[in-house]
């Protein structure tokens, strides 16, 4: 395999407490040492990082691949190049798919289509429940020892509180997590916008935010009760995030994770019924924005991702309350981040760089999120002073449903390299 020197960036890796201009050598697929005096040495191929930040190669624990079964709105292969092209080199695809991956079987099938398709890593996860209808429990066992990182009836919360608390005993033997997504549908049936002032002026059915705190506070107990692990997917409330953070302080195991949609917008988006705006949970209030944000900085949320959820244009063509919810956002979700919220001064680029990388990496016990000697040379770069117009059109995701279309942001991602290969390059993919 060739060798590949990153010349003189600026590498930055929470995890070993790293932030200076360096350069990074790559040999054999694995990151073969960072100093200084790297900047002369020998290699195959040699990329000159000067005045771009460098770090581990972004780690997605939440991303939606459609395949198999919508293979209209996105694949293996065209998600994962849309990810290389945002930075991330390890992505988690959600199986609420067609059919749904509940079984040894069909986490094998996603296993095979990465390795055939794939241009950057993909660690499939599997249904908490059969079909995810929230009936029966999958055989855990089985599905960890096939490759299941972790599980999630993702898109279909949990609503019997016995099926649950039975899942978290179960996969406490395993050590795998499971990725909660928290609603109760009783509160949230028919809703698609938040509940607020701006459902009021638009007139649709509002969604509120104890539908999704309700959920929360009954599986921290559950895993306070199981010693189960439990993350936390999507928050979007400031109530939401005080339970997190009071169900951390009392010492149970809960993570949580944070979109950049969720930190970086609010419910006006929706003002004029733009569809590209709607998704599950919804955009809330700005004071629940702030309270995301705050969270986020004080540990209390420690995992952005990106919940790339691809739709067909006609799909969301679709009146508004009709249109399913969901936007893109691998390729959009470091910009996003960096210009909005580390440019303005609201978070520090350090936490954005360890909740994208270090933390998802460490919950679902997976390699990534270090450029540490020895470690699988998955590495990032990114361009922070160049601004962008948000264009869908030149996306390398099969869909076009993207909230930020039009917006400026810098922090694009220039480079990727994925197991010491170069996959993405200045706008080309090269896989």
């Amino acid at each position: 395999m060739a060798s590949l020197l990153i010349r003189q960036g600026r590498v930055f890796d929470p995890s070993q407490n790293l932030d200076e201009v360096t350069s990074i050598l790559i040999e054999d697929g694995k990151i073969a040492g960072i100093a200084k005096n790297l900047k002369d040495a020998r290699a195959d191929q040699v990329y000159e990082a000067k005045g771009r930040l460098v770090t581990p190669g972004l780690v997605d624990i939440h991303t939606h691949l459609r395949e198999p079964g919508r293979e209209d709105a996105e694949t293996i292969y065209t998600g994962t190049r849309a990810a290389a092209a945002g930075g991330v080199t390890t992505l988690i695809p959600m199986p609420n798919t067609s059919p749904v991956i509940d079984s040894q079987s069909g986490v094998n099938h996603i296993r095979q289509i990465a390795l055939r398709d794939g241009a950057v890593h993909v660690h499939p996860i599997a249904a908490v429940t059969v079909g995810q209808k929230g009936e029966a429990i999958v055989e855990f066992g089985d599905l960890v020892t096939h490759g299941a990182v972790a599980f999630s009836d993702d898109g279909h919360p949990i609503m019997n509180a016995e099926i649950m608390r039975r899942a978290l005993q179960y996969v406490s033997m395993f050590g795998a997590p499971i990725l909660a997504h928290e609603e109760d549908l009783n509160l949230s049936s028919e809703g698609c916008i938040h509940e607020g002032h701006v459902a009021t002026l638009t007139g649709l059915k509002g969604v509120p935010s104890c539908a999704e705190a309700i959920q929360i506070a009954r599986d921290i107990e559950l895993a306070d009760f199981t010693h189960g692990k439990l993350h936390v997917q999507h928050v979007s409330s400031l109530y939401s995030a005080n339970l997190v953070r009071g169900g951390k302080a009392r010492g149970v195991d809960v993570t949580a994770e944070v979109t950049p949609h969720h930190l970086t917008l609010t419910e006006e988006a929706c003002l004029h019924f733009d569809t590209n705006a709607k998704m599950n949970p919804p955009l809330r209030a700005e004071a629940d924005r702030k309270a995301l944000v705050a969270a986020l900085n004080d540990g209390t949320i420690d995992i952005i991702a990106s919940d790339h959820a691809p739709h067909t244009v006609i799909d969301k063509e679709l009146p508004f309350t009709e249109a399913p919810s969901g936007v893109i956002g691998m390729e959009t979700a470091f910009p996003a981040i960096y210009t909005r919220l580390v440019e303005t001064g609201q978070t520090a680029l350090k936490i954005v760089i360890r909740a994208m990388t270090e933390a998802p990496a460490k919950r679902l016990r997976i390699p990534g999120g270090t450029l540490a000697a020895g470690a699988v040379a998955d590495v990032a770069v990114f361009d922070l002073e160049t601004e962008r117009v948000v264009d869908p059109a030149k996306f390398f995701s099969k869909s076009r449903n993207c909230p930020f279309r039009g917006m400026k942001f810098k922090g694009w991602a220039v480079a990727t390299v994925v197991k010491g290969e170069m996959v993405y390059r200045d706008g080309e993919m090269l896989v």
